[in-house]
């Protein structure tokens, strides 16, 4: 059975975890640094980086970083090509705030020191995540479970068509998703929580690209 293949959108030097996980799970990733939508792709996976340009939902600087304006511009592109055309899409981290910007939504910019979840310098942090039941993520680990987490910025108003789907012990978005749509953003990084990056104390992120490489694959061979 052909593989398909994924584009993958992030960083220069920043994408080498999310093509493992994409390959271990069967398919195929074409990664690049601001791609053009390629529609030939079977689903496309946004990935972690730095701020999204507050000036794309809000009306004044709360304590973003400095973005990439070129980033930006491709990752928005990027999104409503594959929205429009029906195809799965994942975001992870800031993959996820980007999904919730480019459908009308708003970030906190930086959320209060008590609730960050920072990359700790030696590993991720972790914490309880809170599934809403009959989502995505209570499907695939449950009511109650543990991820990692390195972000200082969270969704805030949501996007049009969009849920929260879980939750942090402070009451942020971990998850959103919409329903009858292909599109799943986690807050949290399955990359490192799976196949060579398994760990112990998390729940195991492999089960979120299973999900969504079958469903690129139904997509692949359905269009």
């Amino acid at each position: 059975m052909t593989e398909p293949i994924i584009q993958v959108s992030g960083a220069i030097g920043h994408t080498d975890n999310y093509c493992a996980a994409i390959r271990a799970s069967g398919g195929i990733p074409a990664a690049g640094y601001c791609p053009a939508p390629d529609l030939s792709c079977a689903g496309l996976v946004l990935c972690g980086g730095g701020d999204i340009a507050y000036a794309r939902y809000a009306g004044e600087d709360l304590g973003s970083q400095p973005p990439d304006l070129a980033k930006d511009e491709a990752e928005f592109a990027l999104f409503h090509a594959f929205f429009q055309a029906g195809k799965p899409i994942l975001g992870i981290c800031r993959g996820m705030q980007l999904i919730n910007v480019a459908l009308g939504g708003t970030l906190i910019q930086d959320l209060p020191i008590g609730t960050r979840l920072f990359h700790s310098g030696k590993s991720d942090m972790v914490h309880p995540v809170r599934a809403e039941e009959n989502s995505i993520l209570h499907q695939l680990y449950g009511p109650i479970f543990h991820v990692n987490s390195s972000h200082h910025q969270a969704a805030g108003q949501l996007g049009q068509g969009l849920t929260a789907s879980a939750w942090s012990e402070s009451n942020f978005a971990e998850a959103i998703e919409m329903p009858g749509r292909p599109v799943l953003g986690v807050q949290f990084h399955p990359e490192r929580m799976s196949f060579s990056h398994r760990r112990l104390d998390t729940v195991d992120g492999a089960a979120i690209f299973s999900w969504f490489l079958t469903l690129c694959r139904s997509n692949y061979f359905h269009t």
